[in-house]
C-alpha cells in the first residue's frame, strides 16, 4: 500500500471512513469492538479493535498497524480520540497535531494556563481542589462563577455558583461526579479535576473553522440557543446574525486564540461569549462541531469540514483562499420531551419528507422514556432546515418542530 494513499482513522462515525474512501484513500481503522460493523470491513483496507483512549492499548496497535499497511497520515474526529492520535503522530512522526497541542484543547486548565502563559487574556479561571477553593475563587472573583470539569464535553457537570450559600451543596455535587462518572461517557471522560471561571455575561456563538498550515480561516459563525440554565444546547444557526464589524471581532479572536494554542492544522470548533469587553473564548475543540454542525455548513456553504479534515493531510482538498460566502442559511433545533413513557408519536413521517429538512433525528417509539432535562444527553431529536436567510431557517425549524408531537404517560 502507498502511504501517500493510506489514512489511519482512530474511532468515529462509519460516515468518516465512507469520506475518506470517496478521495481515493486507502482506511487504517482502530476502533472499539463494539462499534465495528460489517460496513466497516467492506471499506477499510486493515482494522485493529481495541480501547484506543488506552495508550497501553492503542501503541503496539498503532506500531503494527504502520508496519502493516504503512500509513501516511493519522486522524480523528472524535473527542476521545484527539489526544490518541496526537500521540500516535508524536510516536510515528507523522506530523500532524502533537499530543502536546492536541491536550491543550482537551485538558480545560491546561488551555486556561497556556494562553495566560502567552499573553491571551480570558477570564480568570482556578483550578479546584477542595471545597475552600470554591469560596476563594468567589471572595476574589465575585459571583457568579462557573464551575466544570477539566475534560468532559457536552456540558456535562456545568454549574452556575449564584452565592456563597451554593458552595456546600455545588462541592457535594462535584464529589458526587467524581464517584458516579460523566454519564455514558464515564468510559472516555472520567471526572477528575474541576475549574472555576469568572462568569461571561452575554450571547455565545460558535466559530467553525479550518487551519491550513497555520492559517485559519473561518468558515462560518454559528449562533447559539441555549437553555434558561446557558448551558443546555436548544439549537444552532448560520450564518450568525451580526454586524459586520462585531463578526469581524469574533473572527479575530478566534484566530489570535489558534495561534497562541499553537495549532496548524485541521477543523476547529471554537465557542466564544460576545461580552461587554468583546468576545472572549470560553474553550475549543480541534475538530469538527457536534450537534450536526458540518451538515449545517455543507448545506449553507457547499463545505464538508469532514473531508477536509480526512483530505487535507494529503493535500486532496483545495486551500481556502478566504472565508466564504453563504449559498443560504441553516438551523437546527432540538426536540425536548415531556419526562415519562412515550405513549404515541405524531407527525415524523411528514416531517422528514419537507424539502427544507436537511436531516431529522428521532427514533423514539412508544415504551420509549423521556428523562428529565439534564443535559444534552437527554434531548429526544434533532432537526436541520435550511432557509433564504438565517432568520427563515429558523423559523423553518420551529414550524416543523411544532408538528411533531410526542405524547407521554407516568414513566414505568
Amino acid at each position: 500500500m502507498n502511504p501517500d494513499r493510506t489514512l489511519l482513522i482512530v474511532g468515529g462515525k462509519l460516515k468518516i471512513v465512507q469520506k475518506a474512501r470517496r478521495l481515493g484513500l486507502d482506511v487504517v481503522h482502530i476502533q472499539l469492538k463494539e462499534q465495528y460493523g460489517p460496513a466497516h470491513g467492506e471499506l477499510v483496507a486493515g482494522a485493529l479493535l481495541g480501547d484506543y483512549t488506552d495508550w497501553r492499548v492503542l501503541r503496539p496497535l498503532a506500531a503494527a498497524a504502520h508496519e502493516a499497511w504503512g500509513f501516511g497520515a493519522a486522524v480523528s474526529l472524535t473527542e476521545p480520540g484527539l489526544d490518541p492520535v496526537g500521540r500516535v503522530n508524536d510516536l510515528l512522526e507523522l506530523g500532524g497535531t502533537s499530543y502536546e497541542v492536541s491536550h491543550r484543547f482537551t485538558d480545560k486548565w491546561l488551555m486556561r494556563r497556556h494562553l495566560a502563559e502567552q499573553g491571551l487574556p480570558g477570564p480568570a479561571a482556578a483550578r479546584i481542589t477542595g471545597r475552600a477553593d470554591l469560596a476563594a475563587f468567589g471572595a476574589a472573583h465575585g459571583y457568579p462563577f462557573i464551575v466544570k470539569p477539566v475534560a468532559v464535553t457536552a456540558s456535562f457537570g456545568v454549574v452556575k455558583v449564584t452565592g456563597e450559600e451554593q458552595l456546600d451543596p455545588v462541592w457535594a455535587h462535584i464529589e458526587d461526579l467524581r464517584r458516579t462518572g460523566a454519564n455514558q461517557w464515564a468510559r472516555f471522560f472520567p471526572v477528575g479535576d474541576f475549574i472555576a471561571e469568572e462568569f461571561l455575561d452575554g450571547p455565545e456563538y460558535s466559530v467553525e473553522g479550518f487551519s491550513f498550515a497555520g492559517r485559519h480561516v473561518v468558515v462560518a459563525v454559528t449562533e447559539k440557543a441555549v437553555l434558561d440554565t446557558g448551558f443546555v444546547e436548544l439549537g444552532h444557526a448560520l450564518p450568525a446574525r451580526l454586524e459586520p464589524a462585531v463578526e469581524q471581532a469574533v473572527v479575530t479572536a478566534t484566530t489570535d486564540f489558534l495561534t497562541a494554542m499553537g495549532l496548524t492544522d485541521g477543523p476547529t470548533h471554537t465557542e466564544i461569549k460576545l461580552t461587554g469587553r468583546g468576545p472572549v473564548v470560553i474553550e475549543s475543540h480541534n475538530r469538527v462541531g457536534g450537534d450536526r454542525i458540518n451538515e449545517m455548513v455543507h448545506a449553507a456553504y457547499g463545505i464538508d469540514l469532514d473531508t477536509y479534515a480526512v483530505g487535507w493531510p494529503f493535500r486532496l482538498v483545495d486551500e481556502l483562499p478566504d472565508r466564504p460566502e453563504p449559498l443560504r442559511s441553516a438551523a437546527t433545533r432540538f426536540l425536548i420531551g415531556r419526562p415519562g413513557t412515550v405513549t404515541a408519536v405524531h407527525g415524523v413521517e411528514d416531517v422528514r419528507a419537507d424539502p427544507a429538512v436537511v436531516a431529522l433525528d428521532f427514533d423514539l417509539v412508544p415504551g420509549d422514556v423521556v428523562n428529565p432535562l439534564r443535559g444534552n444527553w437527554d434531548r429526544i431529536g434533532q432537526l436541520v432546515a435550511t432557509g433564504g436567510d438565517t432568520s427563515a431557517a429558523i423559523a423553518a425549524c420551529e414550524r416543523l418542530l411544532g408538528a411533531i408531537d410526542v405524547a407521554t404517560g407516568p414513566e414505568a
